[in-house]
């Protein structure tokens, strides 16, 4: 069965065919001439009657949210609350002496800590488009924290701010 949008269709094509013939039709007219083609009686009882043409479903990503791997729990959080200024938004654990699934987020950054074996691989990079390095660094740098003085690197494509964990992941802050 034709769909309203392919009746639509039929009605600009019989106006382009006509028009070549000089023949002047409008759009209207050609609309009901179509829908008596299809067998209704009017345009108004087609487009009631035809069905609405089905788009193809989109495949349609959120943002990613990437897994770091941790393996000291006090260290993950000196580094990514204190140091870094995440906040919590939710801690699991299956039981209590269980591995702990860390979510944690800063101004639309998200990120998901995790102790289980099978979540990441320690050493992972992460690149973060941002704006205003410049406040960030200043932030880091007048925290004193013992394990790290970030700087701004200027690279060909941006300015770039890089911290290591103490697991070994890498944040890449990148200005462009």
């Amino acid at each position: 069965m034709l769909s309203i949008e392919q009746a639509k269709q039929m009605a600009k094509r019989l106006r382009a065919s006509l028009e070549a013939r000089n023949q002047e039709m409008n759009h209207s007219a050609a609309l009901e001439l179509v829908a008596q083609q299809l067998g209704y009686k009017d345009w108004n009882t087609a487009s009631a009657m035809l069905p609405q043409e089905q788009t193809p479903a989109l495949v349609k990503f959120d943002k990613p949210i990437p897994i770091l791997r941790m393996f000291d729990e006090a260290k993950a959080r000196e580094f990514y609350l204190e140091f870094l200024g995440f906040s919590v938004e939710f801690e699991h654990r299956f039981e209590a002496d269980l591995p702990l699934y860390l979510g944690i987020s800063r101004n639309g950054l998200q990120l998901h800590i995790s102790e289980h074996h099978g979540d990441a691989s320690p050493g992972a990079t992460v690149f973060v488009p941002m704006h205003n390095i410049e406040l960030l660094r200043d932030e880091l740098r007048g925290k004193g924290y013992g394990y790290g003085r970030p700087d701004i690197v200027q690279q060909g494509w941006g300015q770039v701010l890089e911290v290591y964990d103490p697991f070994g992941n890498r944040i890449r802050f990148c200005q462009s």
